[in-house]
């Protein structure tokens, strides 16, 4: 490799800058390319889970991403629901995510994705083994049995990068994945959708009789499930507006009529910037191909109904980046690259079709058969139980790896984004956080390679087996009479993603088979010939 670079990045998005960090901070040297040199001014992706900034944590930049919001702190990141526009008489505010705050060793936040990106990008700048190549454009990828090749170009002038591996983290219409022959399937919705961002202090006022939220979403009966709705973007009457409109349309909008049909009265308002975009699912059958990967909205792309869309593609991020830092390190295999389309594609495909098109489904369905003017007092009960179901779905949002190669998870187990949320350490399972004696968490003592929690247990034989195989392992001793006892287990695994791999009550009979397994290795333990050495 003439340039040096073991990974290639292409997309500098918050996935790819995420990427870029969890590489960088792992000592891996990566070329970032990203034909933007600025940041964009559109304020999508602002809901972040408490899971998305257990990362920023991790990449050393939490604190500066909340100091960059623009809502005042501790403003309520939840949803309001009302039944034909903002003036009728049904609606309902159920608790949202952060009813899951304490499963989680960080709160969540929210913020325009421009501003989170923009804190990542002053990170990498801070990160040596990052080289930042913004302006420049990728024009061609290839692949062999050496290497990665990626043409870049900037200006007139191109020039070839090289290294190990290549991820696409270029977007919808992704040039890494069209080059690299992964196809994409999906659900199509056959609506096309009016992006609006605007200004109104008058809309503002109205919003004042419901709970303080984010979003403010209406349902119709004309809209077959789909939604409308509302979302703060700053304190100073800033909004943004999601809605289905006719193709038929589209060339000649009326924006400001489908944003008063919305509200339900006329407002004045400063409309900032109007776009369309197209309602369905798109879902590559493979994040792998070879040496190239998928991330982000490369690998998939769902509406934004709940808020996932970028906290996914964060979670692919770190997903892949531990693999292949540890691959490049020389105590991984090849398997544990495999394992990342396993885990990522589940979590997806599950969370596309049974959350965000199961609650289209039901909520078109109970549109079609109730009526406000036909069944009186019995409306509103039947819709307070249809949108606590619709709450307590998006609740359930637990993506979890039991059916993962590399996890020792439950026979049968099979991963997927819906779960229930515990402080019990399962194996696939995000580790819940948990106080140590000296006051100290549990995420304070993880290491960035596996972690052992051992509460009143003895280490020795997953210790002397991780000496023996290069892989890197933190102990942590604890007891299990205390407040780490919730993790029901007096042995805890843990992968470098805050994941587990492997929990139990007794020292097992085989640490050595278990490290091999959770690391992606064969049967004897030996490694690919891409990570002999394990020099970056």
């Amino acid at each position: 490799m003439t340039d040096g670079h073991r990974v290639v990045i292409v997309g500098a998005g918050p996935v790819g800058a995420g990427l870029a960090l969890e590489l960088g901070l792992r000592g891996v040297r990566c070329a970032l390319v990203e034909r933007r040199t600025g940041l964009g001014t559109i304020p999508k992706g602002q809901n972040l889970t408490q899971r998305s900034f257990e990362h920023f944590r991790s990449w050393g930049v939490a604190e500066r991403v909340r100091a960059a919001a623009v809502m005042p702190p501790g403003c309520p990141t939840g949803m309001v629901t009302v039944y034909g526009d903002l003036l009728a008489e049904h609606w309902l505010a159920p608790p949202g995510r952060e009813a899951m705050s304490a499963y989680y060793a960080q709160a969540n936040g929210r913020l325009p994705q421009y501003r989170t990106e923009r804190v990542l990008r002053e990170r990498i700048a801070e990160v040596d083994p990052i080289d930042a190549l913004l302006g420049w454009r990728a024009v061609e990828t290839g692949q062999d049995a050496d290497g990665v090749r990626v043409l870049v170009e900037k200006e007139g002038e191109r020039k070839v990068l090289r290294g190990d591996f290549l991820v696409g983290c270029d977007g919808g219409r992704s040039l890494v994945r069209e080059h690299g022959g992964i196809a994409r399937h999906g659900t199509d919705f056959d609506a096309l959708m009016a992006l609006v961002v605007f200004r109104s202090p008058e809309l503002d006022r109205v919003l004042r009789r419901f709970p303080e939220q984010a979003t403010y979403r209406v349902m119709h009966p004309d809209l077959r499930g789909f939604w409308r709705f509302f979302g703060r973007v700053d304190p100073a009457s800033g909004f943004f507006f999601h809605a289905p409109v006719p193709r038929s349309a589209a060339a000649d909008l009326d924006v400001r009529r489908v944003l008063h049909e919305a509200a339900g009265f006329e407002f004045a308002c400063d409309i900032e910037h109007t776009g369309l975009w197209d309602l369905r699912v798109r879902i590559a059958d493979s994040y792998r191909s070879g040496r190239v990967f998928l991330a982000g909205d490369a690998a998939h792309t769902h509406p934004p109904y709940g808020g996932f869309g970028l906290n996914t593609g964060l979670e692919d991020a770190v997903n892949l980046g531990w693999k292949l830092s540890a691959v490049l390190d020389g105590w991984a295999g090849d398997a544990l690259l495999d394992s990342y389309t396993a885990e990522r594609r589940a979590v997806v495909d599950d969370m596309a079709e049974n959350v965000i098109a199961a609650t289209i489904r039901q909520e078109a369905a109970f549109l079609e058969a109730h009526d406000p003017g036909r069944d009186g007092d019995g409306f509103g009960a039947g819709l307070r139980t249809l949108l606590g179901e619709t709450a307590a779905r998006l609740r359930e949002v637990e993506p979890h790896y039991e059916g993962s190669p590399v996890v020792f998870g439950p026979a049968g187990g099979a991963s997927g984004a819906r779960g229930a949320h515990s402080f019990a350490a399962r194996a696939g399972h995000h580790l819940a956080p948990g106080p140590l004696p000296d006051g100290r968490d549990v995420f304070d003592e993880l290491g960035r390679g596996f972690t052992l929690l051992a509460l009143d247990a003895d280490p020795t034989g997953f210790a002397a087996a991780a000496e023996a195989l290069r892989l890197p392992l933190t102990v942590v001793r604890g007891t299990g009479d205390g407040p780490l006892g919730r993790y029901g287990a007096r042995l805890v695994l843990v992968r470098p993603d805050q994941y587990v791999a492997w929990a139990g009550d007794e020292a097992p009979a085989d640490p050595p088979g278990i490290l091999r397994r959770v690391a992606g290795r064969d049967g004897n333990g030996s490694l690919p010939t891409l990570a002999e050495g394990g020099n970056r």
